[in-house]
């Protein structure tokens, strides 16, 4: 009898178990089921986006103040506000006076140095009511060291040998690193990113080193969130398998980076050719990639765009907003900024009124919103390149979509280039954007020198 109720008891364990995997397993079949593939909210087709550093934008430093600058930016064209971290930041193992924005001591809270709750949600509201979108920067690898996430849960983070809280890079002294095979943790980060949404009505999140978070979670995250709204995604990353259900945009790190080597003489068209073309096969053909000649990053640790390109600069605007792709404008960038902003410190922008880039960037950004041929991912026209008798030096490519066509064309040298453009185009039905220049009396170009033409 003993014996049969040992066997009946080994029979009933391992039905229970076979029955909890089975349910656990099609439990996780139906979530990955659900997810959908990418769908970019409709108002992003045609978006620019512009990051906003609020400790350095104004004296203040804070939502109000800045506020003040939307009818500006509005004015010049701009659809996406990519706020970095508005959250307070930790005070332990801080760097510099005012510590990193990318040290997050609250994800449910704002920097009271920024202001309060009620200037956050002013400020989104302003935004709205202009016809624009607010992304706020979200911190999701890693926390201060002084969140009450440490003080209660050790075990939402990372640890050592010796069971002691690490950072995720030893560079990074200020935070600790979360550990995502907690399910708890995943769970208090989807909680807080929800917040944000249907709180406050944010439109999305540019993610903070978004590989070094396990995709499956920004799977889920994506899943959950537009449950409440479509909202816009933006990775600080650029992994293909990151576009499928997760975000709307990565970096086009590989392009900027190869765009620095041309400005310095290093690399030359026949390299920036190849990267195109193989970031076209790379990439899904509904992903959006964000192209920059600065960023917060690029700025403080790499230099300015003036540091890095010298005399190219506006030749890379130019392209950044006319190649495949969604354009990004720095804080300061559209004033002609020639400083490296401190990433810890109070470093107030220096603003230029008669700055020339800023008449630049306010008719590639009207360009980029009315012509089809410009806009993002698959909404927009596939580059096909221009031959000219100067290939080597000269970049000329065309895009269409519908009835529009962009032709670019943009000297990517430091010596004045003369050349002829190969193909046969209907010259007379191109007008230049900045200058009414027409095609047919193209046959040089100064040094880094460019044209866009758009189709009548």
């Amino acid at each position: 009898m003993k014996t049969i109720n040992i066997i009946i008891s080994i029979i009933f364990f391992f039905s229970s178990l076979f029955l909890i995997i089975f349910l656990c397993s099609c439990k996780t079949k139906n979530k990955t089921a659900n997810y959908k593939k990418i769908e970019h909210p409709d108002w992003s087709k045609n978006a620019s986006i512009y990051e906003v550093n609020i400790r350095q934008y104004t004296p203040e430093g804070t939502f109000n103040a800045f506020a003040e600058h939307l009818p500006r930016l509005k004015e010049m064209g701009i659809d996406i506000l990519w706020l970095m971290p508005i959250h307070p930041i930790g005070i332990e193992n801080r760097k510099g006076t005012l510590g990193s924005y990318y040290s997050v001591k609250d994800y449910f809270d704002v920097n009271p140095e920024f202001g309060t709750k009620d200037d956050f949600q002013n400020l989104v509201n302003k935004t709205h009511e202009l016809g624009m979108y607010v992304i706020i920067d979200w911190v999701a690898n890693h926390s201060s060291w002084d969140t009450e996430q440490i003080r209660n849960n050790s075990d939402w983070y990372t640890k050592n040998q010796n069971g002691e809280i690490i950072s995720p890079v030893d560079d990074w002294s200020d935070v600790a690193d979360f550990n995502y095979d907690n399910p708890e943790m995943r769970d208090f980060m989807i909680d807080a990113l929800k917040y944000w949404v249907t709180d406050f009505n944010i439109d999305g999140y540019r993610c903070d080193v978004a590989a070094m978070v396990p995709t499956d979670f920004w799977n889920l995250v994506r899943f959950e969130l537009d449950k409440i709204k479509p909202v816009f995604m933006l990775a600080e990353a650029n992994e293909p398998i990151l576009h499928k259900y997760a975000f709307d945009m990565t970096y086009a790190w590989d392009t900027h980076n190869l765009l620095n080597e041309i400005a310095q003489g290093k690399k030359g068209v026949s390299d920036l050719v190849k990267l195109l073309k193989s970031e076209k096969s790379k990439y899904p053909k509904n992903a959006y990639h964000m192209n920059f000649t600065s960023n917060h990053d690029e700025n403080t640790w790499k230099g300015t765009e003036y540091e890095r390109m010298g005399k190219a600069v506006k030749t890379f605007a130019v392209l950044s907003f006319t190649i495949p792709g969604m354009p990004l404008i720095y804080s300061g960038q559209e004033s002609c900024m020639d400083k490296r902003l401190r990433f810890f410190d109070k470093d107030t922008i220096i603003w230029q009124n008669d700055c020339e880039i800023s008449e630049l960037y306010t008719t590639l950004l009207k360009l980029k919103k009315e012509n089809k041929a410009l806009w993002n991912g698959e909404y927009g026209g596939t580059l096909i390149r221009i031959a000219t008798t100067a290939d080597n030096k000269i970049f000329a490519f065309k895009r269409e979509n519908d009835e529009n066509e962009i032709i670019t064309l943009v000297n990517l040298s430091s010596e004045k280039v003369s050349f002829s453009i190969k193909e046969n185009l209907v010259i007379d039905t191109y007008s230049e954007v900045f200058t009414n220049q027409s095609l047919l009396l193209v046959n040089s170009l100064e040094s880094w020198g460019y044209l866009v033409y758009k189709k009548n």
